[in-house]
């Protein structure tokens, strides 16, 4: 296509973009960012032999519409419909499947090492964001890329932001090469200088270090070359001219090569361009004024756990706050703004973040981590040698717990009742709405231990709040009838759900509130029943279900168990509605299940 043709197409794909994030809900900054550059790259490169890798993906909506998804688009993020971020199940174009950030050089170099290794001549490009390039795999990649001399090919997409602004010396770092243009000028006009004399290998050696030597008094030595990486930049992301002239050229590289992009997030739209944090991943808006939808609705749980840490920072002041990267998303913002000396950002770190705060609990300080359940995965070890094996007092307050939504499999918060049940010394909680998420915040900061507490995404009950500690290890009754004939024990955003259920069933049944998935509370176990039931909104293989079949084998108790939770699978992306109804996990679901097994018409566990 030519050049006014591309600008054309780049309105177009904009429009697709901003009217169906505005009525689905989605990543709407990132990939309005993203479009010139995605045209350029489609432009040069050949994804039938190349293949491109999106770090996190979600600016990688230009790329769905142009590999075949554009009719298909409308349905982004919805059940059935397209997934939100790259899938390799969608679509041949989708090398590698993403979501979470600071994976995409390894991923690419993987990618090109086995072209490689097949006799197989395709490109491979990385495309990831500055925010991205703030998490430590990111630079491992770089690092072995660099030794291994490959032609890889990385786009860093610096755009100043990740979700929130950009922070930590990285960020500093590349303001710096941004705000040189003077060492850019210099270093073409020194190459053309040097291109027109007669090279032998002493003159080269003195010219490479004239070169090096300019570099060093304009700007601090490029971080990427020391790498290994042949750095190119800055350039506007947002000429397509430019980028595809560049691209041309360096696909006949055969070495690793760095481009350095500059782009706006949400360029060609107005609201986010001033507001890209608010409009970074956004529900349902209105595309003309830009309003975002607002639903009249109990605070969140994200709100009730901001006032929590405020109201206990200030009387306990050993307290201080960690987030990676999302100030905003795990409600720190506020706490931010109040105890300025006491908030750490580490950007997307999370492991950095757990043994950060591992190190301020030695030190005698109160540390609380706040990271979305999902991302919390990837700093186990961290949690486990770090903080565990000390037994160190940090609080892990773990948001968006349980089924998110549309964001899909990347993004559920299914695991971490699972994977930390497992670690010695930790504590796991889950309130069963956001009074209870405050009581267990301030009975947690007491705790000379590892705490975790999980609660989910969006508004509580709009339940009274009230002050209190709780009882530590001890679940609660919150359905009581006489002569029970069975026992639901329920955790979380699930309890509501049992009492529901329990209300459908035509016969006498208990509902426990567990409060703690660990420790267990046994005593309730002990007492005996006809039937016991979890219900967890988390996985069944390794979760509360596990945990109270494992006390019944030990202590050989024959009582029948049912555990509903979910299934030894991923869970795709749809409502929270939709999704729950598919794994069996609402009221009418489970009272069913449970009246066949009491009646005898289901050997099912």
């Amino acid at each position: 296509m030519s050049l006014p043709e591309l600008e054309q197409l780049a309105a177009e794909i904009r429009e697709l973009i901003l009217t169906t994030v505005s009525k689905n809900g989605g990543h709407l900054a990132p990939s309005l960012g993203t479009v010139e550059l995605t045209l350029a790259l489609y432009s040069v490169f050949d994804y039938d032999v190349d293949k491109i890798v999106w770090d996190v993906g979600h600016q990688a909506y230009a790329h769905k519409i142009l590999t075949g998804r554009r009719d298909k688009f409308h349905t982004l993020r919805k059940f059935g419909g397209l997934a939100g971020f790259p899938k390799r199940s969608e679509s041949p174009y989708d090398a590698f499947g993403v979501g979470h950030a600071s994976t995409s050089i390894s991923a690419a170099l993987g990618l090109l090492i086995a072209e490689e290794l097949q006799n197989k001549f395709g490109k491979v490009v990385a495309v990831i964001g500055d925010g991205a390039l703030t998490g430590g795999e990111a630079f491992e990649a770089l690092n072995h890329a660099g030794q291994l001399k490959k032609k890889l090919i990385v786009i860093l997409n610096d755009n100043e932001m990740s979700i929130a602004k950009n922070v930590g010396a990285l960020s500093e770092y590349l303001s710096e090469v941004r705000l040189a243009p003077q060492y850019q000028r210099a270093k073409r006009d020194f190459e053309a200088f040097v291109k027109n004399l007669p090279i032998g290998d002493k003159i080269l050696q003195a010219a490479q270090s004239v070169r090096y030597g300019l570099k060093s008094a304009i700007v601090p030595q490029n971080i990427f070359e020391a790498l290994g990486f042949t750095y190119i930049g800055p350039v506007d992301g947002h000429d397509i001219r430019a980028m595809k002239d560049i691209f041309s050229r360096v696909s006949v590289l055969d070495e690793p090569v760095l481009i350095h992009v500059h782009t706006t997030k949400g360029k060609g739209y107005a609201p986010a361009e001033r507001l890209p944090e608010k409009f970074h991943g956004v529900g349902k808006f209105n595309k003309d004024t830009g309003e975002i939808a607002k639903k009249v609705a109990p605070p969140t749980y994200t709100e009730i756990f901001s006032k929590a840490i405020v109201d206990c920072a200030r009387i306990n002041k050993n307290i201080v706050a960690i987030t990676a990267a999302m100030p905003s998303g795990t409600g720190l913002k506020n706490f931010a703004e109040k105890f300025p000396s006491r908030f750490f950002d580490v950007g997307i770190a999370e492991e950095h973040a757990v043994t950060l705060a591992a190190g301020m609990a030695a030190g005698g300080l109160r540390p609380v981590v706040a990271i979305y359940s999902t991302f919390i995965q990837r700093a186990y070890d961290q949690i486990l040698h770090d903080v565990c094996l000390q037994n160190l007092p940090v609080i892990f307050c773990l948001d968006r717990a349980g089924i998110v939504g549309e964001d899909g499999a990347t993004h559920h918060g299914v695991f971490d009742m699972a994977f930390l049940r497992t670690i010695p010394n930790i504590n796991i909680l889950a309130p069963k709405d956001e009074n209870e998420l405050r009581q267990m915040f301030f009975t947690a900061v007491e705790q000379d231990q590892p705490v975790a507490i999980r609660y989910p995404r969006g508004s509580g009950f709009g339940v009274e709040i009230v002050d209190k500690k709780l009882a530590w290890g001890k679940a609660e009754i919150v359905h009581k009838s006489v002569g029970a004939e069975a026992v639901i024990l329920a955790v979380g955003s699930m309890v509501n759900v049992a009492v529901d259920a329990a209300k459908i069933l035509n016969f006498p049944i208990d509902v426990i509130n567990a409060r703690f998935i660990k420790p267990l509370d046994t005593e309730i176990l002990l007492r005996g029943a006809k039937l016991f039931v979890t219900i967890e909104e988390g996985a069944l293989n390794g979760g509360f279900g596990a945990a109270v079949a494992e006390f019944l084998a030990d202590k050989n108790i024959s009582t029948p168990l049912i555990r509903f939770g979910i299934a030894d699978e991923f869970v795709e992306h749809g409502t929270r509605a939709e999704l729950l109804k598919l794994c069996g996990l609402t009221a009418e679901q489970i009272a069913e299940k449970i009246a066949e097994v009491r009646n005898g018409n289901c050997n099912c566990n």
